[in-house]
């Protein structure tokens, strides 16, 4: 018997009056089947493939090809995307300037959005009589389509018998034109907004709000914190994971305009108001109906947005939240 095989022999003598290691635990039910979860997820999976996966890739496939409304036609390339990146084409002014209006009003909302929700937010979170209804009131109109805001706002703003242009004629001696010239077209469709989508950031921070223990504030006032230094030192630093998921939310529904500035302005005067994805609309059903071209556009503002997404996460996110 050689050395090795002796070896071997000891060492399995050794292990034989040791406990075996138990292997990786698998809980399951009794009577489940490894496919059961899969079958659970399937059918979120298949509305998912549906909705998102199929029109994404078609939108990638019409992108390389010269379609007309029938989806067929050869295949160019990346000749679309060219046009949007070259400056001597006649795209390249349009998609841009549509593109710089969106970004302005990404600007202009989003601070102001999640600023007026989170003051909001805060005075809810107090012990007032009738909060509740206070609450159901503010996110009321949040379940409104943009049709019934649109419309809504561009009554209310008309030139001829609006509300606000009517009250402004009477007590001002004037009223400018609010639908048809800037800046008043932007702050009429930022007020829309405003009153459409305040609610929902508000109940996000409020629900985050309330998840904060009582006792950090209750030992910051026996320290001599007033309201204001508890806001700031306790509520803002609690609330980093939910504010970047509402200023993440926000961006990207602010580069989602589309309904106010088609049902109250008309993308207009020269457009100026015009966001980029409602030139998409346009260029894809309307006039010439360029498809293919419309789908570069819708991919090029994806990109961009996800590229804004990632920016604000790296931006806001840390190891804590």
């Amino acid at each position: 018997m050689t050395t090795a095989t002796a070896t071997r022999r000891a060492g399995r003598l050794q292990n034989r009056g040791r406990p075996r290691k138990p292997k990786a635990e698998v809980r399951r039910r009794i009577g489940e089947r490894r496919i059961t979860p899969y079958l659970f997820i399937a059918p979120h999976f298949l509305v998912f493939l549906l909705f998102i996966g199929y029109p994404f890739f078609l939108g990638i496939w019409l992108s390389l090809h010269n379609s007309s409304g029938t989806f067929d036609g050869p295949f160019v390339g990346a000749r679309w995307y060219q046009q949007l990146f070259d400056p001597k084409s006649v795209q390249f002014d349009r998609f841009w300037t549509t593109v710089w209006n969106t970004i302005l009003f990404v600007i202009m909302s989003t601070p102001l959005l999640v600023a007026a929700g989170l003051f909001l937010a805060n005075l809810l979170n107090s012990k007032i009589r009738g909060r509740n209804l206070f609450r159901g009131l503010y996110f009321a109109p949040w379940t409104l389509s943009v049709a019934v805001v649109g419309l809504t706002w561009w009554w209310m703003f008309n030139g001829n018998a609006g509300v606000v242009t009517l009250f402004s004629r009477d007590v001002l001696g004037g009223s400018p034109a609010w639908l048809s010239s800037n800046p008043y077209a932007w702050i009429t469709i930022l007020v829309a907004t405003l009153w459409w989508t305040i609610g929902f950031n508000t109940i996000i921070l409020l629900a985050g709000m309330q998840a904060i223990p009582l006792d950090l504030y209750e030992a910051a006032a026996i320290d001599g914190a007033n309201r204001w230094q508890q806001f700031r030192h306790i509520t803002l630093p609690s609330l980093r994971p939910v504010l970047l998921l509402v200023v993440t939310l926000q961006i990207l529904a602010s580069f989602q305009l589309v309904g106010q500035p088609q049902l109250m302005t008309g993308g207009g005067p020269l457009l100026e108001t015009t966001p980029a994805l409602l030139h998409v609309f346009n260029t894809a059903f309307s006039g010439r109906r360029e498809i293919s071209l419309a789908a570069a556009m819708a991919l090029v503002i994806a990109a961009m947005m996800l590229i804004v997404s990632i920016i604000n996460f790296r931006f806001f996110s840390s190891e804590r939240s």
